[in-house]
């Protein structure tokens, strides 16, 4: 292997982080995301329970709110479960 070979293999190695996206970052906008719907599906199913106190919102908008909100916190439930399981496993691994 020549000289300028062996300098422009090193530059690109160099230069190659720059470019290619961290996958944390993007874990991360994926988990701020989820999160954000979340909080919006709560915060959407509490305004629709207080309008049903008031008289203001149709019974079955709040059939429809509650569901959709049990269907959130059992799926969050179901992948905290998930990571603890995962957590767990790794503490069992041999060192």
């Amino acid at each position: 292997m020549d000289v300028k070979s062996l300098f422009a293999s090193q530059q690109y190695a160099a230069l190659k982080p720059a470019t290619d996206p961290d996958p944390r970052a993007a874990i991360a906008q994926s988990f701020a995301k989820i999160t954000e719907d979340f909080a919006q599906t709560l915060s959407k199913t509490e305004s629709t329970a207080m309008g049903s106190m008031y008289g203001d919102a149709d019974p079955h908008a709040l059939v429809e709110a509650l569901s959709q909100s049990q269907l959130a916190v059992e799926t969050a439930v179901t992948v905290r479960n998930r990571v603890v399981e995962a957590y767990q496993e790794i503490l069992r691994m041999p060192v």
